[in-house]
């Protein structure tokens, strides 16, 4: 079985590991247009504020691990071309130009996603940079040593984690996002407002519901970014306005969503026979909403490349879908989130409700009780648990998790309320508090009493 595997970060790295351990006489070659695979993009901000100091542990393998299990791996050769029909891709030599074609059995797609750069005026000067692989990273990081006065456009995870991190490192920052919150994605204003004063507090500039209209600069380098609201002096801009599915290679031969992200069935297998796709390239199930949606996470990567490992000779495992889970942390904030929000709902349609548990987490006769606040949101006429919000000083993001198990299974708050969670003062209540929020949510008794006999 000859099997061809384009791109290798999270999904392809997984994909790659796993179909030379399950299938050892398969002839492996991998693609790779950088000259490093398997970064943890997800470090870049631990990284650039410090936080890392072995920066070779932020990759999970290398060239020649792979080669240890009989994969042949090209480093520098990007892809141009791929003919599904014919089974066959035409790949580029970067370092020196050559071009030649390579056919296969199976065609694994993990090319990933790349920054979205919308094409603002002054979008060639100097000093602004991508978010996104190893080198940006290193880029990132040389060009802030110089930098007094830091903008970060985009206020997603990667874009908080990087504020944080150069206000840790004494710069000026200012965060700027078209939306009138940070994290929108993600978390209800319940959170997002005290997310929000938190950065104030520590002198990071929050210029939100503010569109960048161009950049100006001298001498070739970038001075200030005007918004539709303000100006705002910057030595450094960083652009983290989001991603979309790189997903050319194939455009027109496999089915796709809006955005490009490729359509999977629940075992990894493309619309084209012998086409698998996994990773940022891929839209997924999103159980909250029972559709396709573009969620690019780590984690859903690397479940699908093993997904595809298993499934490529036959159908085996299926895909359980995702809830999108994630998690933060803030400064001193603890912060995670499953599923729908509750305005996300509102905006897919769903006639939904919800519960805010403010509480301590564990008895107040412990040392210390650090207050948690959980949010959960709940589809009114069936009272299926669709998605989750928690924040606590105290790191109780695992019970995150817990819900988006509640979210994958179909649970109703009504289970919610009485699932069996061990009591131990050190670590929690009698109810634990997700057994409080299912509790709040319990529907009323019928009031009548019933007649005597």
């Amino acid at each position: 079985m000859k099997v061809a595997v384009i791109g290798c970060t999270h999904a392809g790295t997984a994909a790659i590991v796993n179909t030379a351990k399950l299938y050892p006489e398969a002839e492996i070659t991998v693609y790779e247009r950088n000259d490093n695979i398997s970064f943890l993009s997800c470090g870049i901000a631990l990284y650039v504020g410090g936080m890392v100091k072995d920066p070779q542990g932020l990759f999970y393998s290398s060239p020649e691990q792979l080669a240890e299990l009989g994969v042949n791996t090209k480093m520098l050769h990007e892809v141009v071309s791929v003919d599904t029909d014919r089974s066959v891709l035409v790949a580029r030599n970067l370092q020196t130009g050559e071009e030649f074609e390579d056919s296969y059995d199976k065609l694994i797609v993990t090319t990933g996603s790349w920054p979205i750069v919308p094409k603002f005026e002054g979008s060639e000067l100097n000093n602004i940079v991508l978010s996104k692989n190893w080198n940006h990273s290193n880029t990132i990081i040389e060009k802030a040593e110089k930098s007094r006065n830091i903008v970060v456009v985009g206020a997603g995870y990667i874009g908080v984690e990087l504020v944080e991190a150069f206000q840790l490192n004494g710069k000026k920052v200012t965060l700027i996002d078209a939306e009138e919150r940070i994290l929108s994605k993600y978390l209800d204003p319940e959170f997002t407002d005290a997310i929000e004063k938190n950065l104030e507090e520590h002198d990071i500039k929050l210029a939100l519901g503010e569109k960048v209209t161009r950049f100006e600069g001298e001498n070739g380098n970038v001075t200030k970014v005007v918004t539709s609201k303000g100006e705002y002096d910057a030595d450094l801009v960083i652009m983290c306005i989001g991603f979309r599915p790189n997903t050319g290679l194939l455009k027109g031969q496999v089915d796709m969503l809006d955005n490009g992200a490729i359509i999977v069935d629940e075992f990894m297998q493309t619309s084209k026979k012998n086409v698998y796709a996994a990773g940022d390239s891929c839209a997924v199930f999103y159980n909250p909403t029972k559709k396709h949606a573009y969620i690019p996470l780590a984690t859903n990567a690397v479940r699908m490349g093993t997904l595809v490992a298993r499934n490529l000779v036959e159908p085996t495992v299926s895909y359980m879908g995702t809830q999108g889970t994630s998690g933060i942390k803030i400064y001193e904030d603890n912060i995670a989130g499953t599923g729908l929000t509750e305005v996300a709902a509102k905006e897919a349609g769903i006639d939904a409700e919800a519960v805010i548990i403010n509480e301590n987490y564990r008895p107040e006769f412990m040392p210390t009780h650090e207050p948690v606040k959980l949010k959960v949101v709940f589809e009114k006429e069936t009272r299926r648990i669709l998605g989750a919000q928690l924040m606590s000083k105290a790191d109780l993001t695992q019970s995150i998790n817990t819900i988006s198990v509640c979210v994958q299974n179909n649970m109703k708050m009504e289970q919610l309320a009485f699932i069996d969670f061990f009591f131990q003062p050190h670590y929690n209540k009698p109810w634990n508090f997700l057994n409080t929020a299912g509790l709040q949510a319990l529907p009323p008794v019928p009031s009548k009493e019933p007649a005597h006999v």
